[in-house]
Parts: structure tokens; sequence; C-alpha cells
């Protein structure tokens, strides 16, 4: 007895290029993952593991361009913009280093003003001052003024100091005016350049890959190349604009920081930089293993893409042999690699990056206790110190923050070698080419010399063997032959989808096709191929008169299975294994009865011989309807939308701004922030650990901050031995800081990394099987098309870690560094601190400005190239449609128009960033000058002291660096709501047929009938069009049932409704009288075994193909092949060098269209079925293969219920019952011989096929 489906084991699908044993896995997986996966424990033991799966790939060293050939794409103007952009980030990088040098100075004014008293007497004041006052040198300016000196025999100092002081922030104020101006030009130059060449990079890569031959497309996913254009175009942006600009501004503010400490103080720049190979290397070696575990993460995440692509490209399919769980564990496989591709980024990014901080603390160390030694032994002074110490550290300190940005550009060499790897790959027929012939004279003969041929994906199978025939001009040629035999080769040769092995291809006599690329468009002039004569678009006989009359004056090739197509067919030509062995007219290949006339007499229907002889001249009365119902057989094919590329309606769907409401609902529900966080609770643990280790490094920056303004405090003291004692105090502390970053940043980005790898995956996973679950409806919305699913399943995940995980952390951080700053700030001098916080709102607002000024920007544009990707993906993945058509100007021409409104928008955004990073950036400079100059103020009043000045000073400066941080998440904060909300109402989404549930009864004695009664029905996007009406059949138990009649009256709408693809609009189907929408989905749907007029086949081997047809279980090898057999095509992969590990190519593009049948064929027949749904099963067979396919079928109806839609008529002759359907009802049914009797509907349609 079968088991239940949801209770099996499904086999598992072999990875791209890899070979992989079946195993078994849960069906279940749309239920989340058990406790032992998701508890912390485990998800450490995973990250550990020597080996993963992608363990046995070979790790080579990255594959990167050089960083000049990231602008290959840049053009002289792009260049100028690049130039003055680099000369500004230069000077704006020397900016940070002569603010030091301002520093100092400052720092001196204020020291010296007590230092100098260090070698006076003050005990001479004894007696002249009030009892209680002392007098020292920290305190001497502040308490004098209390003291009697009349007669005192002591100058007292006459300092300026508030207009000293003065002097020194005028200069400040200067410098941040002109860091306004470059800060500027910088971002915006560089942006903009970055901009207009992301542009022509897109634009270049479509039309790059829209130019590329057939064959590249046999050997290169379609579903990675839309991610590479997605995806990699994106790391390229992002390291070639302002990051690169940054990337500059560090650089400078190391020369010039080096430059000055060598000025100020030699000896201490080379004692400090000792230590600067070792922060150099850390930031290589950070940015190459970046840049490393980057490219694998993309490709693993490029595999899932391709994978997702393709199921939703073929979701009919997916769900007719219940493939929804085995398909989520395809996709979660290359979730998980990615996953730990990421967490290892993570903990190796935090401890090189906590590595490069304990260097950091330990040079401050190193340079203090070094420079309060020149300071005691070779006088130098306090603010030299400073300007030599600070500036080297920024030196060395810039190549650190540049680390981020070098990080952007690794990864965008990484990317670009992808991306100039397409594009330079030649191709070596093209449309493109220059010196191709157009004739405008064309006569129109094709002649085929000893043409030999083998596909370049499988070179050593020969489809062609020395093939030659002739068409002549302004004749009609028919190719005829058994599937597989080279038909459709010889079409997709002279299209030049490629070129022959050997021989040639001759066109008007003296040119050789193979030999110089003939324009496309002259081809179509002269030939017309019926390779569809299936699709049935009108009645036989008037799509006959259409195609003669099309044909008329031109040379004109037929591919036809319907050999009535043909006969008034000048020439016909039947193939066998690539070769011709008959050639002739339909009389005289008739005459000499051979393969021809066995072709002939097996499509023969069985009418009799008086109604033979009659006049044809009824007319099928389905015509009408054929037009308004069309939607019908759009609807009824597997692919969703796949095949057909409608431009028009993409064009307009980018001009609805109502789509994206249509595709998903509003969400309404908790806050989104704390919806996501949810998700994260089985990291919840490692979450609060890594946040403590973010506020313990946050409090980190205030606490230094305080040392280091008592450590410059200690130079006032005039005592060496103390103030030797209080400097290796302090340095020890500095050491103990270093300790603690190493810890807390590893810890941070490690822990961070976990739950946020693990959220991304999560959420992938569960959209990906939540996008299962949806109804059929659901795919059939435009907004809803396999590019834009793909598009937000593989953005929104992502978005999300913008309000969670590391974002919750680094929030946590700033806000230790602002409020422990601030508090301390406010104790040690609250009128100063006042003073700095006026210029807080300025950062705030310019946070608030960019947020959302741009975010506002991004999301029209997110929508724009959403659309814009649609037509890359559609075009991409039906290239063979495009080369036939040659639309690949056309296409290219659309979508460089959908990016005309994004990339002016990038440009104004580039403008507006500009300004507000100027300004941003430039309040520092401003604040220290008001600083100061209060501070010297109070300082002559003798209400603070410099060490208070320092102290309110860096901890106002490293706070207002963490409100600036924050600031700058608020973008991703943004994103991550808006996807946040995106995601939440797809989960809220409740499917009117949940494709994945597993609810309702299950029959112990399912015989087999099925009853619709009185069923209506109109598609529910189409409302209008009403497909069925008052629709009555009984399908009786173990018999064969055949619905026939024209396009649009229903046929197919009975396929889907018996699939439970969608319910009736009225009427009821039961199923041994039970209501099917009461009955187990899963298990009904088991007991289907589905056929359709266009085999979906995946991408994948041959035993993984057939063996999809019941994933509820492992299906063992010997089922494969004799389900093979059933279906005609074991003999056919035995010749196959790889036999059924053959991989069959996207869509299986490899395979003929007879071939790819009968394995869609063996696909239905090894899952055993109850009932058989054949729609068009036998119709890309050639007469041959289709009477040895059709007895197979017939064998494997016995015993089932079996449906049948069929156009050819001789394919059910034989069935117990035949139903003509006409507008939306049976009109007709009874035996084959019986309605022909009747002479009514169904003798017209027999007719019609003569």
């Amino acid at each position: 007895m079968r088991r239940d489906t949801y209770e099996m084991k499904s086999p598992q699908v072999h990875p791209e290029n890899e070979t992989v044993a079946h195993k078994t896995i849960p069906v279940s997986s749309n239920i989340d993952e058990t406790n032992e996966t998701n508890s912390s424990c485990f998800q450490l033991r995973e990250v550990f593991k020597k080996k993963d799966q992608d363990s046995t790939e070979k790790q080579g060293p990255p594959e990167v361009v050089t960083f000049s050939s990231l602008f290959r794409f840049a053009n002289g103007t792009d260049f100028f913009y690049m130039i003055i952009g680099s000369i500004a980030a230069l000077a704006h990088g020397a900016a940070f280093p002569l603010m030091l040098l301002i520093f100092g100075n400052l720092t001196d004014i204020f020291t010296n003003r007590t230092f100098n008293l260090c070698t006076a007497n003050l005990t001479e004041f004894d007696g002249l001052c009030p009892p209680g006052v002392v007098l020292t040198t920290e305190n001497f300016f502040q308490e004098i003024m209390k003291c009697n000196t009349t007669g005192a025999d002591f100058p007292i100092p006459n300092v300026d100091l508030l207009g000293t002081i003065s002097q020194q922030a005028i200069w400040l104020t200067i410098v941040g005016c002109a860091t306004i101006v470059v800060g500027y030009f910088q971002v915006a130059f560089w942006s903009i350049a970055c901009e207009r060449q992301t542009r022509r990079l897109r634009e270049k890569l479509l039309r790059s890959i829209l130019s590329k031959e057939i064959a590249y497309f046999d050997t290169n996913k379609t579903a990675q190349l839309s991610t590479r254009l997605s995806e990699d175009v994106n790391k390229v942006h992002d390291g070639t604009g302002d990051k690169v600009a940054s990337a500059l501004q560090f650089f400078a503010s190391f020369i010039a920081g080096l430059i000055l400490g060598l000025i100020k103080g030699w000896k201490l720049t080379l004692v400090l930089l000792a230590v600067s190979p070792v922060l150099f290397s850390s930031a290589v070696l950070f940015t190459k293993i970046t840049a490393t575990m980057t490219s694998q993460e993309l490709k693993a995440y490029a595999k899932a893409g391709a994978i997702a692509e393709e199921v939703f490209g073929s979701i009919r399919t997916v769900f007719s042999f219940n493939g929804g769980a085995y398909e989520s564990k395809r996709y979660e496989k290359y979730l998980r690699s990615a996953k730990i591709s990421g967490i290892r980024k993570g903990a190796l990014n935090g401890a090189l990056m906590g590595a490069i901080w304990f260097l950091v603390f330990c040079t401050y160390a190193l340079g203090f206790w070094y420079g309060a030694k020149l300071v005691r032994e070779e006088h130098y002074s306090i603010g030299g110190i400073l300007i030599v110490f600070f500036s080297v550290i920024t030196a060395v300190f810039s190549l650190g923050q540049a680390a981020p940005h070098l990080q952007s550009v690794a990864q965008a060499r990484g990317a670009a070698y992808t991306l100039w790897k397409i594009i330079d790959t030649p191709s070596k027929i093209t449309i493109n080419n220059p010196d191709g012939i157009r004739k405008d004279d064309i006569v129109g003969e094709i002649k085929f010399f000893n043409v030999h041929f083998s596909y370049p994906s499988r070179p050593d199978v020969s489809i062609l063997n020395g093939l030659s025939f002739t068409a002549q001009r302004g004749e009609t040629t028919a190719l005829v032959g058994s599937s597989g035999c080279g038909k459709s080769t010889c079409v997709q040769l002279l299209q030049r989808f490629y070129d022959p092995t050997e021989g040639s291809i001759e066109f008007d006599g003296t040119v050789e096709i193979d030999g110089t690329p003939v324009n496309r468009y002259n081809l179509e002039k002269i030939f017309v191929s019926e390779k569809q004569m299936q699709l049935k678009k009108k009645s036989n006989k008037q799509r006959k008169w259409r195609l003669d009359r099309a044909s008329r004056g031109r040379t004109t090739i037929v591919i036809a299975h319907r050999l009535s197509t043909i006969v008034n067919a000048s020439k016909i030509i039947v193939l066998n294994a690539g070769s011709v062995v008959e050639e002739g007219n339909h009389e005289t290949l008739m005459n000499a009865k051979g393969a021809y006339y066995g072709l002939v007499e097996a499509q023969n229907i069985h009418l009799k011989s008086k109604d033979k002889n009659m006049d044809e001249n009824g007319n099928d009365e389905d015509d009408e309807a054929a037009t308004a119902l069309a939607y019908d057989r759009a609807r009824s094919l597997s692919y969703h939308r796949q095949d057909t590329i409608d431009t028009k309606t993409v064009k307009n769907e980018t001009n609805d701004k109502t789509n994206e409401a249509k595709a998903v609902a509003e969400y309404k529900g908790p806050g989104p922030f704390f919806a996501m966080l949810a998700m994260n609770k089985p990291e919840l643990d490692l979450i609060i650990l890594a946040c403590i280790a973010c506020i313990c490094n946050g409090g980190i920056q205030p606490a230094f901050g305080v040392i280091l303004s008592k450590i410059i405090a200690v130079f006032q003291t005039c005592d060496p031995k103390l103030q030797e004692k209080r400097v290796l105090t302090y340095i020890l502390i500095f050491i103990g800081f270093g300790v603690l970053m190493l810890l807390t940043m590893f810890l941070q980005s490690f822990l961070f990394a976990i739950s946020g790898e693990s959220l991304t995956q999560r959420l992938r996973a569960k959209i990906f099987r939540t996008l299962l679950q949806q109804d059929i409806a659901y795919f059939d919305q435009p907004e809803n098309n396999t590019g834009a699913l793909c598009t937000r399943l593989a953005t929104e995940a992502s978005e999300v870690q913008g309000a969670t995980g590391v974002r919750i952390g680094t929030m946590l951080q700033n806000i230790s560094n602002l409020g422990v700053g601030i508090i301390l700030a406010f104790i040690y001098g609250w009128s100063l601190t006042l003073i700095m916080l006026a210029f807080v709102p300025f950062m705030i607002l310019a946070g608030f400005l960019q947020t959302y000024l741009l975010t506002g920007i991004a999301d029209k544009d997110k929508k724009v190239l959403e659309e814009a990707g649609k037509i890359a993906v559609e075009s991409i993945s039906n290239i063979r449609t495009v080369a036939q058509l040659t639309k690949e100007q056309y296409f290219g021409d659309e979508y460089c128009k959908l990016l005309d409104f994004p990339y002016r928008n990038s440009l104004k955004r580039a403008h507006i960033f500009g300004i507000l990073f100027s300004i941003s950036d430039s309040i520092m400079f401003f604040a220290q000058a008001a600083l100061f100059t209060f501070g010297a103020w109070q300082v002559e009043r003798g209400n603070m002291s410099f060490e208070n000045i320092m102290l309110v000073l860096n901890c106002i400066l490293f706070g207002a660096m963490a409100v600036g941080q924050t600031a700058s998440l608020a973008p991703d904060y943004s994103k991550a709501i808006s996807s946040s909300k995106n995601i939440l109402s797809l989960f809220q989404r409740i499917p009117v047929i949940d494709n994945s549930s597993t609810a309702g009864n299950e029959l112990a004695t399912f015989d087999g009938q099925i009853d619709l009664v009185d069923l209506e029905f109109h598609y529910p996007n189409r409302p209008e069009v009403q497909v069925l009406k008052k629709f009555n059949l009984t399908i009786e138990p173990n018999r064969q049932t055949a619905l026939v009649g024209s396009s649009g009256c229903g046929k197919s709408t009975i396929i889907q409704l018996l699939e439970h693809f969608y319910d009736p609009t009225g009427g009821r189907i039961l199923v041994n009288q039970n209501e099917l929408p009461s009955l187990n989905l899963q298990w009904w749907r088991s007991q289907i075994g589905f056929v359709s007029q266009e085999p979906v086949l995946f991408d994948a081997t041959i035993t993984e193909n057939i063996a999809y047809g019941d994933t509820a279980r492992e299906v063992s090898m010997e089922e494969i092949q004799q389900a093979a057999k059933n279906a005609n095509i074991d003999d056919f992969i035995q010749n196959l060098p790889q036999r059924y590990e053959t991989n069959i190519g996207s869509r299986g593009t490899q395979l003929s269209g007879g071939q790819k049948q009968r394995i869609a064929i063996a696909r239905a027949l090894i899952r055993n079925p109850k009932v058989l749904l054949l729609d068009e099963a036998t119709s890309a067979l050639d007469t041959e293969n289709e009477r040895i396919v059709q007895e197979a079928l017939d064998q494997a109806s016995k015993g089932r219920t079996t449906v049948v839609i069929a156009h050819r008529l001789s394919t059910i002759q034989n069935s117990d019952r035949i139903c003509v359907v006409h507008r939306g009802r049976i009109v007709e049914s009874g035996k084959h011989d019986e309605l022909l009797a009747r002479k009514g509907h169904y003798y017209r349609l027999a007719q019609s096929k003569r």
C-alpha cells in the first residue's frame, strides 16, 4: 500500500556540478527548525566544524580584477569628476592633521601658562594670602587674585589667554569652512562618476548577455546570470563611488599625519611607527579575508537564487508533484552554506578589528610613556608630544578606518571579475558583427552540405551526421522524423544559434552561414518554422491556411509532427539519426511506401470510407470563443508566464503605482521590529551576550577620554617622579582598555554574525516556504512574476538585519558611549558641556535629512529597478525567443529606459549627500573653536581647569561621533522596517488554497470516480471572462475520459480544477462523493499523475527529474529505468555518455521536445497514480514514438481513472468516453464511432484534422 505523502522522506536533488547519492529529506520542512538546530550550542558547533557541505570544493585564491579595471567604463567627464573628487578627498584628509596642529598649539598655550611656574618660589607668597589659600602651579592664576601681592618681589605673568586662544579658534573656523567645500566635492563628484559608470555597466552587461551565442547559455545558468546583473553590479557600484573617495581621504590623513609627526618630533614618530607594519598587515589581511569570504557567500546565494527562480518559474509543476518540501530543502542547503560563510567572516572580522584596536591602545601606552620621557629629558612640550602622538596615531588609524572602504573596493573587484568575464567572453556568433553580410536582394536558397554537429554542452553526442539537403527558393521544405533525429537542430543552425562542427550551410549559393554572420532578421524573411504546431490557437484548417498564405513567395522550412499540414510541401525530407533517409514530395514518398509512408499511416484517424470523401467545409464553431477564452490555455501552461515576454505589460506595470499594494497587503499587527526580533529568539542568549559586549565597548570610549585628559594634565605637574608614576599608571590602564576592546570587538562581531546570518537564513527559508504555500492565483498576479519574487526574496531578508542583531548592538554601544560621556561631561563642566551640546542638533539634523531625503529617493529607485529587473530576468530566461526574433536591441533599449529614472535621481542624491556630509563633517571644527574659546574664558575667571576642558572635549567628542554613527544607521533601519512589513504581511496572508496543507480527509477506498456538478469558473485575475458555465461531467473510475474542443473552450481549466489549483466559483467537484476541498491536498495530488503539453524539467540529472514524480519516497534506480522504458526514453538515455546522470540543463534545454516529453511521461508514471491527467501528453512526439508512447500510456491507464485532453483525435479514438467541450460546457459525448455517426461537433473536428 502507498504511504502518505507527508509522512515520507524525499530524495535530495543534486546541486549544480556535484554528483551526490540519493539522500532522504523530511517533507515536513515547512515546520520550524528543531530545538536542537535552533540552539546556540548547535550554532557554535556548526560553525566550527572543520568541514561543511562545500568543503569538497577546492579553495583557490580569490578571483579579482585590478583596481584600475574597475573604472573601465569611465569616460573623460567621469575622470574629470574623479580627479576633482580625489583632490578634494586628499585635501579633506589633510584637514584633520592640520586640526591636530592647532590642537597642539592650544594645549601648549594652556600648559605653558602653568608649567612656566615650576621654577618659581611660590613660598614668597606665604603670609600674603588669606588663611586656607595655598598657591600651587595648578591654581596660581585662579588664587593669586585673593592675595595681597603689594611688596612681593615676584613678577606676576601677564598672559592674554583668551586672545591667544581666540586666534587659534579662528584658524579652526577657517579649516572648518574649507572642509565644507572639499567634503562636498569629494562625495558629490565621486558619486556622480560612480552613477554614470554604473549606468553604462548595467546596459553593457545586459546587452553583452543578450548578444551571447546560445551555446553560452547551455553551459551557464540563466538564473545566475540574472543574479549577477543585480547583486554583483550593486557590489561594483558600492566599491567605485564615494567609498573610494573616503579611502583616499584616509590615505591623505595617513600621509599628512606622518609628515607632521616627523617634523614635530621624529624620535617619537619612529617609535610609534614601529607598530605600524603590524597594523597595516592586519588591515590587508582583513581586506583579503573579507573578499574571500564574501565571494564564497555570494556564490552560495547565487545558487540558492537559481533554485528559487527555477521553482517560481515552474510553480504548477512543483505543486502538481507535491514538490514544495523537496524544493525547500534544495534551497535551504545553499542558505546554510552562505550562513556558515557569513558567520566565519564575522568571526574573523571581529578578531582582526579587535586586534587592531588592541594594538592602537598599546600604541597609546607606548607613545605616552616615551613622550613623557622626552618631556622630562629632552624638554619636549606636551603640545608637541600630542601633535606627534595623535598625528602618527591618526596616520596609522586611518588605515584601519579605510578598511571598510577598502573592503567594499575588494568586494567590487571580486564581483567585477565575474562581470568583466561575462562581458569579455567572446561570442563566435553575434548579430552585432559589423562585417556580417546584409543582403537586400535575397534569393532564399538554402543548402546544407555534409553537416556534422554536436551541442557544445554534450560534444560527445553526435546530433547531425553528414546531413545534406537543399531548400529551393520560394518552395516549402518539410523536415520530418522521430524525436531527436535533428529536425530542430537544423533550424537552430540555420538561425545561427550554433555553427556546424563540420560541413557548411550555404545561403543563396555563395554565402556560408557558418563562415560569416548573416543578420537573423533576413532569415526570418525567408523561412517559417512550425515547430510548435501542437498549439491550438485556431482550428487546424484555419492555421494551415494562414501558414500557406504566409509562405507565399518565401522559402519555407517546416518542422511538423502532424503530417497532414505538410502534404502540399514541395519537398519532404525524412531524417533519422541526423541523416537524410528519404526525400521527395508527398505523393512520391507515399508510393515508395518507406519510412514516410509508415509515419502517415500511423496518424490516420479511422473514419468510415464514405466520410473520407466528403467535402470538408465544416467550420469549427468554437473559433469565435477561442480568442475570448484564450486565457484558459495561457493559464494551463506549466511555466508561470515564463515563456512569454510581454514587454508592454512590463511597461504598464512600471507606471502602475498600485502594484506594490497589490503584491503585498498592508501589514497589521505588532511592531515589525519586535516581530523580527522574536524570530531571532533561538539566538537570544547570544544576542544578550553580544549586547553586553557592545555596552562595554561603548563605555570604553568615554573612559578613554577621561584617562586621556588626565594624562595630558599630568604634564602640568612639576615633580618628575610623580609625573612618571602617574604616566605609568595611565598607560597600564590603556593596555587594559586594549584587552577589553579585543575581547568585546570579537564577541560582538562573532555573536551578531551568528544571530544575523541565522535570522537571514531563517527568514529566506520561511519566505520561500510561505511562497510555496500560496495559491496559484497569487502567482498569476503580474507583480508576483518570477523576477520580482526572486528580487524580493534576495533583498528583503538581508535588509531586515538593519533593524536587528548587529544594529541593536551598535545602537547600544553608541548609547553607552554617548550616555556615559554626557554624564561625565556634566560632572566636570556643565556650562562647557551645554555649549558643546548646542552643536549636536546640527549633527542629528544632518543625519535626519540624509535618512528621509535619501531613502525616499532610494525607495522610488528600488521600485523602478525592480521593474528593470523583470525585463532583464525575462529576456535572459527566454533568450532563445529573444534571439530568434532578433529582439536583443529592443529589450536592451527597454531596460535602459527604465534605468534612466533612477539614474537621474542618483545624480540628485549625490549633490544632497555631498552637502549634508560636508556640513556634518565640519561641525567638529566649529565645536572645538567654541569650546576652547569659552573654556579659556572660564579658565581666566578661575571657574574651570584645563584638565576639565579636555575631559569635556573628549567625552562630548566621542559621544558626538556615536550620534553621527547612529544617524548613519537610520537608512538601514528604515529599509529594514519597510522590508519587515512586506515580509510579515506575506506571512499573514492566508491563501485560498494552502499548497502545503496536510489538513483534510484521506479516502481509504478511493476508486477513482470524480463528479463535476454544475461547475462555473472564471480566473481570479480575469473575472470578466467566464470559462465554465454549468459544466457537468462524471468521470467514471478505471476508465478513460477524453475532452476535445477548440482552444479556449475550458478543457485545460478542468485539469487545473481537478488538481485543485483553483476552487470553482460555482458548483462542486466530488471525489467518491466527497467535496474536493475537504480532502487532504497532499494526499489528493499524490493520487494524480500529470503530463502537460509543455513539459517542465529541472536543471538536474535525468535520474532526479524522473524521481521528482514521487518526492514522497526514495525512488530506486530500477523503478526509474522501468519508467523510462515505459515512456520509450531508456534507449536514448543509455546512449548518453553519462546515461541517467546526464544533466539536462535549465528547463531541459539539452533535449529535444520529444525527449523532454517522454521524460515528463516517465516522471508521471513513477508515482503509480490512481488518476492520470494527460494534457496533450504526446503532442511533441513524432509519429513513431507517439504510437509507442501511446501504447505505454494506454497500458498505464488500465486500472486507473484517466482524463485526456487531445488535439490529435487519433490518440483518443479508443477512449471509453469522448466529451466535446464548447464554450464552457459539454455539447456531445460518446465513443468515437458514435460521435462520428452523429456528424455533429466531433465529426467536424475530425474532418478538420484530416
